[in-house]
């Protein structure tokens, strides 16, 4: 049940802070949706995106981070890295615009180390 828990707040947070970002930049025309599909169609497919990260980002932390004994800013670091280094990606190839990767990687500072904290603390690590 708490893995279960764990797996929602993770996807509760990382599905909505960048929505929070996004929406501020769209508002102050820094970013824009994306085009080619519909507003419904963007939002599952984020969703779905979430869901799978929240799951690997809860059951990687279950099932072996505990056992190093290093701490949830640690676990944050190493996922915001990863996270970062994406967006960057998607920029550098021209897949998404610099905007929206700067955008990204705002989001993921503040969701990497939030999940983390709700993940430790609803699974009682640490």
């Amino acid at each position: 049940m708490t893995l279960m828990l764990a797996i929602a707040a993770v996807l509760a947070i990382i599905y909505i802070v960048p929505f929070i970002i996004y929406a501020g930049a769209g508002a102050l025309h820094l970013a824009e949706l994306p085009a080619e599909s519909s507003p419904q169609r963007f939002l599952i497919g984020v969703f779905l995106i979430k869901l799978g990260t929240a799951v690997a980002f809860v059951l990687i932390l279950h099932l072996g981070w505990s056992a190093s004994g290093t701490g949830w800013p640690a676990y944050a670091l190493i996922w915001f890295a990863m996270f970062a280094a994406s967006e960057i990606g998607e920029a550098v190839s021209g897949r998404s615009r610099w905007a929206e990767a700067l955008l990204g990687v705002l989001s993921e500072a503040i969701y990497a180390p939030a999940a983390a904290l709700a993940a430790f603390a609803i699974l009682n690590i640490g």
